[in-house]
């Protein structure tokens, strides 16, 4: 009697294909019938696990199917590792969707955002570029501040109704990185503040799209940064290891703190150097100095000095409520002229937005209503660095509580 599997494929019943040569090569003649039942039901429960197990490897391509033709890991340079384990890597995004509430954004405030959205839009220049019509002229900093606006709405490359702005504003700071990492277009005075904005806006790209070419050059980025570290633990305006003052070091710090959001390591030791800096720049009132040797408190670079100290890690401490308590005397409206503005309410807002609590909820209204007071009737604010600057950091100051921006969060 012979014995044949009642399928011709040989991996599905491989132990009733073993019985048959068994019994041909047995001295004691046939498998009993009982025998043969038994192998044929265990190669039927093979069959049925082998099914599961494509069912499940199917799904499973299925999740992951959007990760491919993401960029393969690629050799890091010094002191700008690839994701470890203890560094996050966030997955990809497509559209997002704002979270405010209607009492943090009311219709006002909404309908100011779109019409200042639009605005902004009108102004990009072909090359993807902003800040032509400022006397820094094509900058890639600006454009960073810019597309960050776009994605504080929920906008990214290729998607919403300004998908393709954020591609323009991507698109130029890529074409603007020089071989040594430096993202710069046509200033030449103080390049690493807009490379430390350049680079933070690439962090939060590479974070939505994994984009290969947005991955290397915010690893050549970071690493620039990295390597100009001066001994004091700061960043100046120059890509060079020389002085240092606050207001750049914060720009470096919430760059590298992007860029390890999305899976590049920086080395401890700078952000250890960089904390260190910053404490030592608090003078006894609980605001900040401009450098090291010199300088009196001002309302600007002190909430850029609490903010810089909390993207580093530190939410609580002495240096913290110090901070908080001397950046609330400049909670609007104010009488006396504030310096900076926009730059210091944008670094304000996000300082109180993670201090949270009644820091934030005392604080946000009060700046969200003089930024509509202040709001020009085509949508725009009239910034230090130009209108494209001012518009684009009034937009992000107004956009917090959509809670978009990854950099944004503890």
């Amino acid at each position: 009697m012979s014995v044949r599997p009642t399928s011709s494929d040989p991996h599905v019943y491989p132990q009733v294909i073993r019985a048959a040569h068994v019994r041909k090569r047995s001295p004691r003649g046939s498998v009993g019938l009982q025998q043969l039942r038994s192998l044929t039901v265990a190669a039927r429960k093979m069959e049925a696990r082998r099914s599961r197990l494509l069912l499940v490897l199917a799904v499973w391509l299925a999740v992951v199917g959007t990760a491919v033709g993401q960029e393969a890991p690629q050799p890091s340079p010094e002191g700008v590792a690839e994701s470890t384990e203890d560094v996050p890597r966030r997955e990809p995004l497509t559209l997002m969707t704002p979270r405010a509430s209607t009492d943090e954004l009311p219709e006002a405030a909404q309908k100011a955002i779109a019409r200042a959205l639009a605005w902004l839009a009108g102004q990009q220049a072909p090359d993807g570029s902003f800040g032509g019509k400022s006397h820094y002229g094509r900058h890639v900093g600006i454009t960073g501040i810019a597309g960050m606006a776009f994605v504080s709405d929920g906008h990214v490359p290729g998607r919403g109704q300004y998908g393709e702005v954020v591609e323009g504003c991507t698109r130029f700071v890529l074409d603007n990185c020089s071989e040594s990492g430096l993202l710069a277009a046509e200033t030449s005075h103080g390049p690493m503040y807009g490379h430390g904005f350049a680079t933070l806006f690439l962090a939060e790209v590479y974070g939505m799209t994994h984009d290969p070419r947005v991955g290397e050059t915010l690893r050549k980025a970071t690493r620039l940064i990295v390597s100009t570290q001066n001994d004091e633990g700061g960043w100046r305006y120059q890509p060079v290891r020389a002085d240092a003052d606050l207001s750049v070091t914060v720009c470096q710090i919430m760059a590298l703190r992007a860029a390890r959001n999305v899976g590049v390591a920086v080395e401890k030791s700078t952000i250890d150097r960089a904390i260190t800096y910053v404490k030592q720049s608090q003078n006894p009132d609980g605001g900040f100095r401009y450098m090291l040797n010199t300088g009196g408190s001002q309302f600007a670079r002190s909430a850029a000095g609490v903010a810089a100290l909390q993207y580093a890690g530190i939410y609580e401490g002495e240096e913290i409520e110090r901070g908080l308590q001397y950046v609330e005397r400049f909670r609007p409206p104010v009488e006396q002229h504030v310096q900076h503005y926009f730059y210091g309410h944008y670094y304000a807002a996000q300082a109180m937005f993670l201090a949270g609590g009644r820091h934030w909820r005392e604080w946000f209204p009060q700046v969200r209503d003089e930024l509509l007071e202040r709001q020009d009737a085509e949508g725009n604010w009239q910034g230090q660095a130009g209108t494209e600057y001012g518009t684009a950091m009034a937009l992000i100051v107004l956009q917090v509580p959509n809670r978009l921006l990854p950099i944004f969060q503890k």
